[in-house]
């Protein structure tokens, strides 16, 4: 398997179990801060108010290109990792439940976007550097694992922890799992791979500013996936907002109910990896991407005319199986272009997804709230049609060739040496 052949080199093995230990940490934040917030204030609206601030620094990064840059290495994402570890460490100390104590935890939570917002596409552009370009796929299918993994493990062993900790003390925990990536970035930052290619060179490659919009007309079809992103994580808020209501109203099920629709989509993303992650790539990725999302479409207006639990089940597994093949696509092909240019593509689609994703979910609980049936049948029937409409754009869109930047071709060079 592709992913066993990764795992055997050190860098990769300790970067991917630092990843996973923090993506397991971030299933802990954000259980706890929404968790803390209910409690303290009784208000779902506040609930929302702190979801909304997180996603802030990720919309208004996007055009901060220079910036961004600045973080384009493992030590200094070392350094976010450890801000994100003193940040993450003092709400226990610094956390009271009233009204200083909330704003005070909005303004940690601001403060820990800003550096998630920095961190997220760096990573990602940074990953592909440890691998030939022949197994791009199998990495970036790799580092999507430590997403479902937490998927499946988190809600568990958040409920084993939460038996010896508090629900404020889950924040340390995170803090903790930022401190073991801090290390590992900071070790990989010393080797001796990354040390092989001039340091004058990876500079001038980290530095020299990328304007998105001449990127996005030479390849058009990364602008389509782009918007169809932006358009599933838009109605994205309907199946996160709407199950529970669905679920409740229609077939008269509980938490219990919800909670096995969860556990069906989360198997299915964790299978959907393990399978579109070890294949060859043998389909054009844009059709192989919109295809996904349209799919996706399609299941989620099933599950507004779904009237058992067995076939919401089926249909979450189904639709938890799509997840990764649009996933690991985009990251895949966004993978190929050279490091400063797939840094600023990856901003670009963080920033979109996140102001769709926070569109989403100011506007749509209106119209479930209004008619949840309705409501999942109308966003799939949208997602469907603008996924379609993307692969009929790419077919008619022609991408230039993607060149190979002059530090990536030496760090292939130093390997094969």
């Amino acid at each position: 398997m592709g992913y066993m052949r990764l795992l055997r080199r050190r860098s990769v093995l300790c970067l991917w179990l630092s990843m996973a230990l923090s993506t397991f940490g971030d299933r802990l934040y954000g259980l706890a801060v929404m968790w803390v917030v209910y409690a303290s204030t009784h208000s779902a609206s506040l609930m929302g108010l702190v979801a909304v601030v997180e996603s802030l620094p990720y919309i208004a990064l996007g055009g901060a290109g220079r910036f961004m840059d600045r973080f384009s290495s493992w030590r200094r994402l070392a350094w976010v990792d450890a801000a994100r570890t003193l940040v993450a460490g003092a709400v226990p100390f610094v956390w009271s439940p009233d009204l200083g104590g909330f704003s005070l935890l909005l303004a940690l939570v601001l403060v820990l976007g800003v550096l998630g917002a920095v961190f997220d596409p760096n990573l990602g552009a940074l990953v592909p550097e440890l691998v030939e370009p022949d197994e791009v796929q199998h990495v970036s299918g790799l580092f999507d694992l430590t997403t479902r993994i937490a998927a499946v493990a988190g809600p568990g062993s958040v409920g084993a922890l939460l038996l010896v900790f508090s629900e404020v003390q889950l924040f340390a925990v995170d803090g903790a799992t930022f401190a073991v990536s801090a290390a590992v970035l900071s070790w990989l930052g010393r080797r001796a791979l990354m040390a092989a290619v001039p340091e004058g060179a990876r500079q001038a490659g980290a530095r020299e500013p990328v304007r998105v919009r001449p990127v996005l007309r030479e390849h058009p079809r990364v602008g389509v996936a782009v918007l169809v992103h932006a358009a599933g994580l838009f109605v994205a808020a309907v199946s996160a907002v709407g199950l529970p209501a669905l679920l409740a109203h229609r077939m008269g099920q509980g938490a219990a109910g919800y909670g096995f629709a969860l556990a069906a989509t989360a198997s299915g993303a964790l299978t959907g990896n393990l399978l579109i992650g070890n294949l060859p790539e043998k389909w054009p990725w844009l059709g192989t991407y919109c295809g996904a999302w349209a799919a996706a479409g399609v299941t989620l207006a099933a599950l507004g005319m779904a009237t058992t639990l067995p076939a919401v089940l089926a249909l979450s597994l189904v639709s938890g199986l799509l997840i990764p093949v649009s996933a690991i696509t985009l990251r895949t092909h966004l993978s190929r272009f050279p490091g400063p240019v797939r840094l600023r593509l990856l901003t670009v689609d963080q920033t979109a997804i996140r102001t769709a994703g926070t569109a989403g979910m100011l506007l749509l609980p209106f119209a479930v709230d209004a008619a949840p049936a309705k409501t999942f049948v109308g966003a799939g029937v949208l997602l469907s049609s603008i996924a379609l409409a993307g692969w009929g754009a790419g077919r008619r869109l022609t991408d230039r060739p993607i060149l190979v930047a002059p530090a990536a071709a030496q760090i292939t060079a130093a390997r094969k040496a």
